[in-house]
This record gives C-alpha cells, sequence and structure tokens, in this order.
C-alpha cells in the first residue's frame, strides 16, 4: 500500500537515505530542506516551520501516513542554532503535522542520538521542556552549554511524554525515536578529517562491531517504524549506535 511520509533533513545523511529508501518503495514522500528539497525551510525559525506547515497540507490536503523529524545540526560553534534546530524544529514539526497524520495508521519518528545519554546541561534542557524557546536560545548563545547532547536529550524526553498523551497514541498515531551512535554522514565528516577528534569519539562512541555506520543502515529501522501496522509500539528510543549504549550503560534496561 503506498503512503505519503515527510521526511525533514531529506537532502543529505540519513534523511536522504530514508527518502530513497521509501521512494523504491513505492511510497510518496515530501522531502524538506535548505535546499534539493519539495519544501525549501528554515526548520530553525518560526517563519520556517509555519511555512513548512502550509507547503505540507498543500501538497497532501489528504493528510500524511508518516513523519520523519529528522532535520539537525551539530555546530560547537552555532549553538543557539542547535538548539532551535535540533529541538524546537523537531517539536514543531511532529506536533504540527501530528493532526495530519492519518487514522490509525499514523506514525512518527524523530531522531535523537546516543549524545542524549551525556552528561548535558540540565537546566537548559528543562527550559526546552518548558517551551521557553527565547530564554534557550539566549542561554545556548552564551556557549559552553553542551547544546548538541542537550537538544537531544530534550527531544527525547519530549518524545518519551508525548508518545503516551491522547492525542497520540490515544487517537492511534505512534510515536517513536532512533538514537543513531557515529554515522557516516556530511553532519559527522569533520570528526573523520581529524585524527584528534576521531580519537575523542572513538572513546566517547565505543563500539562492539567493527566499523561505525551508513546512513542505510538507519534507514532500514525508520522504514519499520514509518510503516508498522501494530498499535503497541510507542514511546521507545532505539538505539542504533553498534553497542555504544550498552557498552556505556550495562546495567541500564
Amino acid at each position: 500500500m503506498t503512503r505519503t511520509h515527510v521526511i525533514t533533513g531529506s537532502a543529505s545523511g540519513i534523511g536522504k537515505a530514508i527518502a530513497v529508501r521509501l521512494k523504491a518503495k513505492g511510497h510518496k514522500v515530501i522531502g524538506v530542506d535548505l535546499h534539493d528539497a519539495d519544501i525549501i525551510a528554515d526548520l530553525g525559525t518560526k517563519q520556517g516551520r509555519t511555512l513548512m506547515l502550509e507547503k505540507v497540507k498543500a501538497l497532501a490536503p489528504d493528510g500524511v501516513d508518516g513523519v520523519l523529524a529528522g532535520a539537525g545540526i551539530a555546530a560547537f560553534d552555532r549553538e543557539a542554532d542547535t538548539m532551535a534546530i535540533n529541538f524546537f524544529g523537531a517539536v514543531a514539526t511532529l506536533e504540527g503535522l501530528r493532526p495530519m497524520l492519518r487514522g490509525n495508521s499514523g506514525r512518527a519518528v524523530a531522531i535523537c542520538s546516543t549524545a542524549a545519554t551525556l552528561p548535558s546541561d540540565d537546566e537548559i534542557v528543562a527550559m526546552c521542556l518548558d517551551d521557553a524557546e527565547e530564554q534557550v536560545l539566549a542561554r545556548a548563545a552564551l556557549g559552553n552549554s553542551f547544546a548538541y547532547g542537550a537538544s537531544k536529550r530534550a527531544l527525547a524526553l519530549w518524545l518519551r511524554r508525548a508518545a503516551i498523551r491522547p492525542e497520540w497514541a490515544g487517537a492511534g498515531r505512534m510515536l517513536n525515536g532512533i538514537a543513531p551512535g557515529v554515522v557516516y554522514t556530511p553532519l559527522s565528516a569533520p570528526l573523520f578529517q581529524s585524527p584528534e577528534l576521531l580519537e575523542t569519539v572513538g572513546k566517547s562512541n565505543p563500539i562492539a562491531v567493527e566499523d561505525f555506520c551508513q546512513p542505510e543502515d538507519i534507514a532500514e529501522m525508520l522504514d519499520f517504524l514509518l510503516n508498522f501496522e501494530g498499535r503497541y509500539t510507542l514511546g521507545h528510543i532505539f538505539f542504533i549506535d553498534g553497542g555504544t549504549e550498552a557498552i556505556l550503560r550495562p546495567r541500564q534496561v
């Protein structure tokens, strides 16, 4: 059965890989990104989020079946932008498109990260969960907020709370997340160009397998979460990390 999916961050990396996979199976994909997409919008801004919602409604007037909040950055010199896109842009995408998810077949996924398990700025995470965007961006602009990890931790915590609400699970809309480890994407390219950074990454992201992940490996799990038929899988963060989380948190279940 052909389904309609909205994929943010569709121009590269994981977003591109899942878009290609879904199209190959005959599904309709509405891609959202800063370039090379059906909808060009900056999800780090409120104007961009509004534009994205308007365009999706125009392209899919009868609704959509799946939403992937995949747009994100990891720029250590742009901490405010990181918070704006990774958390507030993702939440706006999921909540904004939620009413468009059709019937009991609606599925939504957020790309979190294994970075969500690392120490982060608890105060800024709490501010995110209170939807205090202006305060969060002002604080992040000062630097030293570990914005990437904080944004992904806040997103994972938001997802866990939102997934069980009546407007999500109660309406048959299943919301889940994935937590990739290190993936070979344009986002992570700088890591592999620096021996020092690569050594640091190896220590903070130990793996039990031979090599880091390709976007296509992540797309396989996303394909399932965007299209599965069951109604009992919700609020989960699925780690796709080569064993990183199991190595670092062996007592966690």
